[in-house]
């Protein structure tokens, strides 16, 4: 059985793991695919959320190993993405 990957929280963290583990010791058919946004972004915008919303916003974006407005703008990008694909 292989192993499971470790949750690295920093872009730092799995520059190390790679240098240094046997990635053949590892099941990687669960893999998910990553996007990176290279596209400059100059637009901004201003909302207000409730304090509760901002909470939860912000705990699932640590858990998910990203800043929380970084996890704002891919979930509106998976959004719109979506509505288009329907």
């Amino acid at each position: 059985m292989k192993k499971k990957l470790p949750r690295l929280r920093s872009d730092r963290a799995a520059e190390r793991f790679v240098a240094q583990a046997d990635l053949t010791q590892y099941g990687l058919s669960d893999m998910k695919e990553a996007r990176f946004a290279f596209a400059p972004k100059a637009a901004r915008i201003n909302m207000r959320l409730s304090p509760a919303l901002l909470k939860a916003i912000k705990a699932t974006a640590a858990r998910s190993g990203i800043p929380y407005q970084r996890f704002i703008r891919q979930t509106l990008e998976k959004a719109v993405t979506a509505r288009k694909a329907s």
